[in-house]
């Protein structure tokens, strides 16, 4: 298993973040806190200690007693030794404060390693884990892979028991460059195991998934817009037609008969074209002065997939939805794809 660690000091996404439930611990640096204002080192890291599973911090000094002093300095600030990882700059200093630390079965984390001479100096001392840190590597013209590869094959070949960490993630490859060679952990930035779940093939075949359930789950009246239903008797005048039109921002309105049944349709298209051939005049003129037709219409009990074949093949911008014969609402073709059920 490869163990996931999330590189953060923003206190807000680290408590978003391990909501995920399996992210194995945190590390964090003086850098990323000092980039995110924190003044109260110390403070932060006592509150982070009591929000994931591993804290991994840094424990600085000029010398091996210094190191291991202000690991013992932390500890007394509450945190627990089982969830604590110590992360010390490789040196020769750090290897002795290392052994001393791990003597007392406290855990560390060397890093900063840029080569395999300094990898196997911190297996050597005990490390629990030893950290490349591949992007900086990269930055400077290194070959950080080659080096994360050497230090799987030493800890491999000899059985040390130290986990190598690759570091400095930059890039969603990183990650798949760590599970290639073997690193036993990874520690990754929220930014980059975002882009990790990421890819338009996925994205276009949920987009399918969603619209063929819609489709087939969900009642035609269900996708209707709220309180939207424009409906005129055969005795409204056009002008009436258009107010009713502008009202209820649809491109048309349902004409129905004395019964309240439907009669037909009138459309912003009817509109237009009678204009032309008319005139003003027929502004006027009652709905049942012209050829009434049966309208494209659905039962609102209907599946949706009923109205988006209607859409597709009549190549229409709105269908009465019907119940009873009677219209309860206009489907446009927008409310559609809203629903992401047409493109």
């Amino acid at each position: 298993m490869m163990e996931l660690y999330l590189d953060s000091a923003d206190i807000n996404e680290i408590r978003e973040v391990f909501k995920l439930g399996f992210l194995n611990g945190l590390t964090t640096t003086p850098t990323f806190m000092h980039r995110h204002g924190i003044t109260d080192i110390d403070g932060t890291i006592v509150e982070l200690s009591k929000m994931v599973p591993v804290l991994q911090i840094e424990s600085l000094g000029d010398n091996a007693e210094e190191i291991v002093a202000e690991a013992h300095r932390l500890l007394a600030l509450g945190l627990d030794k089982k969830k604590t990882v110590f992360k010390i700059p490789a040196s020769i200093e750090a290897a002795k404060a290392c052994k001393m630390l791990r003597d007392e079965d406290i855990m560390v984390n060397i890093h900063l390693v840029y080569n395999l001479q300094q990898a196997y100096m911190a297996m050597a001392a005990g490390a629990n884990y030893v950290c490349v840190l591949v992007g900086r590597m990269q930055d400077h013209g290194y070959d950080a892979l080659q080096l994360i590869e050497d230090c799987v094959e030493t800890v491999d070949h000899y059985g040390y028991d130290s986990k190598i960490m690759f570091s400095s993630v930059r890039h969603p490859e990183h990650v798949k460059n760590a599970l290639h060679l073997g690193a036993q952990c990874c520690t990754i930035p929220w930014r980059v195991m975002k882009q990790m779940n990421t890819n338009n093939f996925t994205d276009v075949g949920t987009k399918e998934f969603i619209s063929h359930t819609r489709q087939m789950t969900m009642k035609v009246k269900e996708a209707l817009q709220q309180g939207v239903n424009p409906v005129i008797t055969v005795d409204n005048t056009v002008n009436e037609a258009i107010v009713a039109m502008t009202k209820s921002g649809m491109g048309a309105v349902s004409i129905v008969d004395r019964k309240g049944e439907i009669a037909g349709i009138f459309t912003d298209g009817d509109l237009r074209r009678h204009l032309s051939e008319e005139g003003e005049l027929m502004m006027t003129k009652k709905m049942s002065n012209f050829n009434l037709f049966e309208p494209i219409s659905v039962d609102g009990d209907d599946l949706l997939v009923n109205a988006t074949t209607i859409f597709k093949e009549k190549q229409v911008d709105n269908i009465i939805v019907l119940e009873n014969r009677k219209p309860i609402g206009m489907l446009d073709i927008q409310d559609l794809v809203k629903l992401e059920v047409l493109d």
